[in-house]
């Protein structure tokens, strides 16, 4: 690596980056940005390092989850509200059953653009830009709609300040306390095919509250009982906006992107030569990289020791996206050498990416036997490797869409229509991700 800056990115080749025509409009935007005020703090920052220090060394499990791509259409409180809901509930069920510390992560307050396999895409004879996510430009296949405009940053930048204030307001304003959320757990259950095998957890959880409650350990007195902390995440793809809100902390004198507490490169733009990986070496956060099938070993060393050559726990995520039937060929031997060379890491499985296919119905969708393969299969990987299992990585939301197929209300290719509402990846419902925090827990309690 050469000698880091906050723009040395620029001098390297770049992929999944949008084409704006008016470049001035675009540096307009772009100095706007750097004026305004952080989204989030190097203090909260570094209390996600330390968390997920611990995880790498065993000593907890990361959940992070959230939209596909956030989208502008739907941004309301509801829908911020019903995902931080079904996030807190599913680290209930994993903290408690799998006796476990769970850090939570959410894919929220950023998470607006998304790589795509082709630049352009072609319906009825016509070819326009590739939907890259409403930061870019916007789902709807007209030339207009499609040109990629500046502006849109800015957008994102202010819902990103919005969500971020109300996740804030639910963490720390009671909508966190254990006994509100064990509530929705039972409500969960009410109607469940699978009702009597997660009882057991509700009631014991439940058991436990009022054990406390007796012996005066309550809301009122106890704030880990009466709040949360959620840290934000998403996919920094488009390294001009992130550059604009990195800022020098006060305290450190160290770089830090200030528009979400972890970000992450995906499995296109991993390039270790390539612009992602020199912003990522140089910004302080904890950072995670994708990690698909065809990773060599040694180049997964190289790209651990390009983003983390000081070797710090907690520093780098690995998220494995590789897909039930090829996860148990290819992890063990990235595991194996990771482990041999001592370095520190937090490996987290990405079950959705790998498992997406095309239903005979014509959407786009996965099943959640196979998502719940992977982890399994993950789970096994780790245990037999003697390393850490370390989290899980959800494309989910809390509202109750038909976007991925099976789980015990088993939604078939036929129900997918009634209501299928992402404009990109297919998501597990809120039913489908608390029924696989069950599951998961059942794995982290061995």
């Amino acid at each position: 690596m050469s000698e880091w800056s906050i723009d040395s990115w620029q001098k390297k080749p770049i992929l999944q980056q949008p084409t704006y025509k008016d470049q001035a409009l675009l540096k307009d935007v772009e100095g706007k940005l750097a004026s305004y005020p952080p989204l989030v703090f190097a203090e909260e920052t570094r209390q996600l390092y330390k968390q997920l220090g611990d995880v790498s060394q065993g000593k907890g499990f990361l959940l992070q989850g959230g939209d596909c791509a956030e989208s502008f259409n739907e941004f309301n409180a509801p829908k911020i509200r019903d995902t931080f809901k079904v996030i807190l509930q599913m680290a209930i069920v994993m903290t408690f059953a799998g006796r476990c510390p769970v850090t939570k992560v959410a894919r929220m307050a950023g998470q607006y653009a998304k790589p795509r396999s082709a630049d352009t895409e072609t319906i009825g004879g016509i070819t326009l830009p590739s939907y890259r996510g409403d930061i870019i430009n916007s789902f709807e296949f007209t030339p207009e709609a499609r040109e990629p405009d500046p502006t849109r940053l800015l957008d994102a930048y202010h819902r990103s300040a919005s969500t971020l204030n109300l996740l804030r307001a639910f963490a720390q304003g009671g909508l966190a306390d254990l006994h509100q959320v064990n509530r929705w757990n039972m409500a969960f259950l009410e109607n469940n095919p699978l009702k009597e095998r997660y009882q057991d957890i509700a009631n014991r959880i439940e058991d436990t509250l009022a054990f406390m409650q007796v012996i005066g350990v309550n809301s009122q007195n106890t704030a880990s009982l009466h709040e949360t902390s959620l840290f934000t995440s998403h996919e920094a793809l488009l390294l001009n906006y992130e550059q604009a809100l990195t800022r020098i902390d006060t305290l450190t004198g160290k770089p830090y992107n200030c528009s979400a507490h972890m970000l992450w490169i995906g499995e296109r733009t991993r390039q270790l030569d390539h612009a992602h990986v020199e912003f990522f070496s140089g910004i302080n956060n904890p950072i995670g990289v994708k990690v698909g099938p065809g990773m060599q070993e040694d180049e997964l060393i190289r790209l651990i020791d390009a983003l983390n050559p000081q070797n710090i726990p907690g520093r780098l995520t690995l998220i494995t996206r590789m897909g039930a039937d090829k996860l148990a060929d290819n992890l063990p031997r990235l595991l194996r050498r990771v482990k041999a060379e001592g370095r520190h890491v937090v490996w987290s499985s990405d079950p959705m990416h790998g498992n997406t296919i095309k239903a005979s119905s014509g959407y786009k969708t996965r099943n959640f036997d196979a998502i719940l393969t992977e982890i399994k299969h993950f789970f096994q990987a780790h245990a037999a490797e003697g390393t850490h299992a370390g989290g899980i990585h959800l494309e989910m939301t809390g509202q109750h869409v038909t976007e991925c197929t099976g789980g015990a209300y088993q939604i078939s290719d036929d129900d997918l229509a009634q209501a299928y509402q992402t404009q990109c990846d297919p998501r597990l419902n809120a039913d489908q991700v608390l029924e696989m925090a069950f599951l998961v827990a059942d794995h982290l309690k061995k």
